[in-house]
């Protein structure tokens, strides 16, 4: 059996970036209801880490200030 949270993944549209390159480096993101998935792009079926939407937007929030750096 499936559960709801499953089946919003199964279900997810995932995205990669469009400033992605051809490394293999990437991640992709699924907007869920609840909030947010991202998963290596290289190994989908690997698994996903889920992210509240909260979680998502101060994450976010933090990109656009420049918090976060390679």
């Amino acid at each position: 059996m499936i559960t709801p949270a499953e089946a919003e993944i199964t279900g997810a549209a995932w995205r990669k970036s469009s400033y992605s390159g051809s490394g293999n480096n990437c991640v992709e993101v699924a907007q869920l209801p609840g909030g947010a998935a991202v998963r290596d792009s290289k190994n989908p079926g690997g698994g996903h880490l889920a992210f509240s939407a909260d979680a998502w937007q101060a994450f976010i929030a933090g990109l656009k200030r420049g918090e976060y750096t390679l």
